[in-house]
């Protein structure tokens, strides 16, 4: 509501936006935007231009023709007839699976190793300084070559389980430890079984609500719940009673020497096992850093004052220092999951056909469409990294500080 006293208001005029400090900041930002959208465009006309000149166009049609060649490691069913498609599709979920095994085992590793680090045995303390200093300071392409020559040459061939001590030489005899891989037991689902797997993600839950629920009432009146052997009850009685309830419905199917080889069971190649903990060793050390400088950026006075309240150490390092230390960690544990997903595309080095390997090499060798597949494979490792930059800003929103 204006006043006969209030000065008349100015009318806009474009001046405005370069001499008003209000509009200023938005028309450089829009004139930034511009002149990329334009860089861009020019630069994809340019190269839509070069190639009609050769005759050639960008094209995926490519994607629908038979791969004509085999993946070693195939989560999905997938032969040399399958469309080069299917090939890719199979490469994603190989990336994925290595990603997704990586950062949960470098997330252990570190944490453990960052905690150790700061322990006041000596010994302790200075044998995770080697183990932090030895693997991030050598470059990871080493690590997994190391660690595939390891499993190629000191583990024993197939056939050294044939005879009647084949079965008391599986470790717990049922997993088979040879040169070639790893040979484990898998599930075969019957009718129900899925109600059993449903129990089970529902008693994960189940934890993590009680932990929480015990978390948040010692906080509020100071009463301390047990949460070790309730958690695992949570986790293991419900999923049980509904096991033996249906009928144990899930059965194992066993490897077993066959011919040459195993068959039967799920065959894990030593090629993921490599990349695998080559790449979790390597970024657990980072990590493990990360997760020391977050410690010691808590002021010792809150592990004074959480000892002078009678807490134990495990009590105080789980309740009051690493929720006030994530805080430190979780930004640059981002990026190192972030290196983790990137490094994975060294599978190659080790047989581990994963989508740089499949779409960014035989499928590109054999079609000549680089441009095509390079954009596909920047496409997917852009969506990749932005997936879970997404879900670990998420994380790292809730435990911020939350002002009043």
């Amino acid at each position: 509501m204006t006043t006969m006293t209030d000065p008349p208001k100015a009318s806009f005029q474009l001046s405005m936006l370069i001499y008003d400090t209000r509009y200023r900041s938005y028309t450089f930002q829009f004139i930034a935007l511009a002149l990329l959208i334009a860089l861009m465009a020019f630069l994809g006309i340019n190269l839509i231009k070069n190639l009609a000149e050769q005759g050639q166009d960008i094209s995926y049609s490519f994607l629908g023709e038979p791969a004509g060649y085999d993946i070693n490691q195939r989560p999905i069913e997938y032969d040399s007839q399958s469309s080069h498609m299917r090939a890719s599709v199979v490469g994603m979920i190989n990336t994925l699976i290595v990603a997704f095994l990586g950062c949960i085992t470098a997330t252990i590793f570190g944490v453990t190793a960052g905690i150790l680090r700061l322990s006041p045995n000596w010994l302790v303390r200075k044998l995770m300084a080697i183990y932090v200093e030895a693997f991030r300071n050598v470059p990871v392409l080493i690590w997994i070559l190391i660690i595939f020559t390891i499993m190629t040459a000191v583990l024993p061939a197939p056939n050294a389980f044939r005879g009647d001590n084949a079965t008391s030489s599986m470790f717990l005899n049922s997993v088979a430890f040879t040169n070639r891989g790893v040979y484990i037991p898998t599930p075969i689902w019957g009718p129900g079984s899925m109600v059993v797997v449903l129990t089970f993600l529902a008693s994960v839950f189940g934890v993590f609500y009680y932990r929480h629920y015990a978390t948040k009432l010692l906080y509020d009146t100071g009463k301390l719940l047990p949460t070790g052997w309730p958690s695992l009850a949570i986790l293991v009685v419900p999923t049980l009673l509904m096991f033996f309830i249906l009928g144990r419905p899930i059965a194992l199917d066993y490897p077993a020497l066959k011919g040459f080889n195993f068959q039967g069971g799920l065959h894990i190649r030593g090629s993921l096992i490599a990349l695998w903990f080559a790449l979790a060793i390597y970024t657990g050390a980072f990590i493990a850093e990360n997760v020391r400088a977050g410690i010691q950026a808590v002021s010792k006075g809150q592990t004074e004052a959480a000892a002078s309240l009678g807490l134990r150490p495990k009590r105080i390092m789980n309740l009051v220092i690493l929720p006030q230390a994530l805080r430190v960690i979780i930004p640059p544990l981002i990026s190192q999951y972030l290196n983790l997903t990137k490094n994975s595309s060294l599978a190659i080095a080790v047989g581990y056909m994963d989508l740089t390997g499949t779409l960014g090499g035989i499928t590109l060798n054999q079609t000549g469409r680089a441009i095509e597949a390079i954009l596909l494979l920047m496409l997917f490792y852009l969506t990749i990294s932005l997936a879970i930059s997404a879900v670990m800003n998420v994380y790292n929103n809730s435990m911020k500080l939350k002002e009043r």
